[in-house]
Protein backbone atom coordinates (compact mmCIF):
# COMPACT_ATOMS: atom_id res chain seq x y z
CA UNK A 1 0.00 0.00 0.00
CA UNK A 2 1.58 3.55 -0.67
CA UNK A 3 0.21 6.69 0.49
CA UNK A 4 0.38 10.01 -1.57
CA UNK A 5 0.18 13.67 1.07
CA UNK A 6 -0.07 16.62 -1.31
CA UNK A 7 0.59 19.52 -0.27
CA UNK A 8 0.46 23.74 -1.59
CA UNK A 9 -2.37 24.32 -2.78
CA UNK A 10 -4.22 27.53 -2.31
CA UNK A 11 -6.02 31.19 -3.77
CA UNK A 12 -3.64 33.22 -6.05
CA UNK A 13 -4.22 35.86 -8.91
CA UNK A 14 -3.49 35.53 -12.26
CA UNK A 15 -0.37 35.62 -12.73
CA UNK A 16 0.72 34.17 -9.59
CA UNK A 17 2.61 30.91 -8.56
CA UNK A 18 2.30 27.91 -6.33
CA UNK A 19 4.25 25.06 -5.83
CA UNK A 20 2.58 21.86 -5.03
CA UNK A 21 4.62 19.27 -3.44
CA UNK A 22 3.24 15.18 -3.26
CA UNK A 23 5.04 12.59 -1.39
CA UNK A 24 4.75 9.19 -1.59
CA UNK A 25 5.72 6.32 1.23
CA UNK A 26 5.42 2.63 1.45
CA UNK A 27 6.47 -0.57 0.60
CA UNK A 28 7.45 -1.12 -2.97
CA UNK A 29 10.27 -1.68 -5.21
CA UNK A 30 10.53 1.49 -6.87
CA UNK A 31 8.43 4.18 -8.23
CA UNK A 32 7.76 4.22 -11.89
CA UNK A 33 6.00 7.52 -12.50
CA UNK A 34 4.97 10.76 -10.88
CA UNK A 35 3.01 12.48 -12.48
CA UNK A 36 0.10 15.56 -11.55
CA UNK A 37 -3.58 15.79 -12.88
CA UNK A 38 -6.13 18.16 -12.91
CA UNK A 39 -9.77 18.54 -12.74
CA UNK A 40 -12.11 21.41 -13.14
CA UNK A 41 -15.74 21.68 -12.50
CA UNK A 42 -18.35 19.92 -15.04
CA UNK A 43 -14.83 18.27 -16.65
CA UNK A 44 -12.94 15.11 -17.22
CA UNK A 45 -9.62 14.49 -15.48
CA UNK A 46 -6.45 14.94 -17.50
CA UNK A 47 -3.00 15.01 -17.23
CA UNK A 48 -0.80 17.68 -16.19
CA UNK A 49 2.26 16.58 -16.25
CA UNK A 50 4.45 13.63 -15.80
CA UNK A 51 7.95 12.56 -14.71
CA UNK A 52 9.46 8.95 -15.30
CA UNK A 53 11.85 7.15 -13.33
CA UNK A 54 14.46 8.05 -16.10
CA UNK A 55 13.55 11.38 -15.88
CA UNK A 56 11.34 12.49 -18.75
CA UNK A 57 8.71 14.66 -18.74
CA UNK A 58 5.69 15.41 -20.78
CA UNK A 59 3.56 18.46 -20.38
CA UNK A 60 -0.17 19.09 -21.62
CA UNK A 61 0.42 21.80 -24.21
CA UNK A 62 -1.62 24.55 -21.78
CA UNK A 63 1.27 24.47 -19.76
CA UNK A 64 4.19 24.37 -21.58
CA UNK A 65 6.18 26.77 -20.37
CA UNK A 66 4.58 27.74 -17.74
CA UNK A 67 4.49 24.58 -15.16
CA UNK A 68 7.41 22.29 -14.34
CA UNK A 69 7.51 18.72 -13.00
CA UNK A 70 10.67 17.59 -10.53
CA UNK A 71 11.56 15.43 -8.08
CA UNK A 72 14.54 16.35 -5.34
CA UNK A 73 17.88 14.21 -5.49
CA UNK A 74 17.53 13.69 -2.01
CA UNK A 75 13.89 12.06 -1.88
CA UNK A 76 12.67 10.75 -5.09
CA UNK A 77 9.51 9.91 -3.43
CA UNK A 78 8.93 13.64 -3.44
CA UNK A 79 7.42 15.42 -6.94
CA UNK A 80 6.96 18.96 -7.23
CA UNK A 81 4.81 20.65 -9.96
CA UNK A 82 5.97 24.56 -9.99
CA UNK A 83 3.31 26.20 -11.24
CA UNK A 84 4.16 29.88 -12.93
CA UNK A 85 1.88 32.50 -14.80
CA UNK A 86 -1.25 30.94 -13.55
CA UNK A 87 -3.94 31.75 -15.21
CA UNK A 88 -7.80 31.22 -14.35
CA UNK A 89 -8.73 28.28 -16.57
CA UNK A 90 -5.75 26.70 -14.54
CA UNK A 91 -8.46 26.65 -11.57
CA UNK A 92 -8.87 22.72 -10.59
CA UNK A 93 -8.22 20.21 -7.54
CA UNK A 94 -4.86 18.66 -8.82
CA UNK A 95 -4.16 15.75 -7.96
CA UNK A 96 -0.89 13.64 -7.43
CA UNK A 97 -0.66 10.22 -9.41
CA UNK A 98 2.15 7.68 -8.52
CA UNK A 99 3.04 4.45 -10.42
CA UNK A 100 4.59 2.07 -8.07
CA UNK A 101 6.22 -1.35 -8.98
CA UNK A 102 5.83 -3.87 -6.34
CA UNK A 103 8.26 -6.79 -6.26
CA UNK A 104 10.58 -5.47 -9.76
CA UNK A 105 10.37 -3.16 -12.96
CA UNK A 106 8.16 -6.06 -14.44
CA UNK A 107 5.49 -5.55 -11.71
CA UNK A 108 4.56 -2.30 -12.19
CA UNK A 109 0.97 -2.49 -11.98
CA UNK A 110 0.22 -0.07 -8.67
CA UNK A 111 -1.26 2.96 -9.41
CA UNK A 112 -2.12 5.20 -6.40
CA UNK A 113 -3.73 9.39 -6.23
CA UNK A 114 -3.62 11.75 -4.08
CA UNK A 115 -6.67 13.06 -2.48
CA UNK A 116 -6.48 15.85 -4.57
CA UNK A 117 -5.44 20.09 -3.49
CA UNK A 118 -7.40 23.02 -4.89
CA UNK A 119 -6.14 25.75 -6.92
CA UNK A 120 -8.00 28.99 -7.80
CA UNK A 121 -6.93 31.46 -9.78
CA UNK A 122 -8.86 34.81 -9.31
CA UNK A 123 -8.75 37.07 -12.64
Amino acid sequence: QVQLVESGGGLVQAGGSLRLSCVASGSFFSINTMGWFRQAPGKQRELVAVLTSGGTTNYTDSVKGRFTISRTNRNKNTVFLQMNSLKPEDTAVYYCNVNVCGSSWYDCTYNYWGQGTQVTVSS
